[in-house]
């Protein structure tokens, strides 16, 4: 019912930039937050960032001050500006919408499939 489509991954010296986008698409009747989360090998999956449809953000602060989210309400699009990145952001990073189908419809959370990144030191 709801698809999310990941891009913008890919392999980055240390220091380097990066931005990955997701977009979602299907019957959306609602989107009331958008988020990046990411698993490293070994590790639970962590918040790295979120964004509220009125623009409230929250970072992680392991990223704080060299990530930004931001959010395209009406292109169902949510961003993730990934800069001065560091080998520990190595990770699959994967996007979450919270989504409501109908009007009567409680929200649920959809995620995308994972997009590799891989900062090389």
């Amino acid at each position: 019912q709801v698809q999310l489509v990941e891009s913008g991954g890919g392999l980055v010296q240390a220091g380097g930039s990066l931005r990955l986008s997701c977009a979602a698409s299907g019957r959306i009747f609602s989107i009331n937050a958008m988020g990046w989360y990411r698993q490293a090998p070994g590790a639970q999956r962590e918040l790295v960032a979120s964004i509220t449809s009125g623009g409230r953000t929250d970072v992680a602060d392991s990223v704080k001050g060299r990530f930004t989210i931001s959010g395209d309400n009406a292109k169902n699009t949510v961003y993730l500006q990934m800069n001065s990145l560091k080998p520990e952001d190595t990770a699959v990073y994967y996007c979450n919408f919270n989504v409501s189908l109908a009007p009567w419809r409680t929200f649920s959370r959809y995620w995308g499939q994972g997009t590799q990144v891989t900062v090389s030191s």
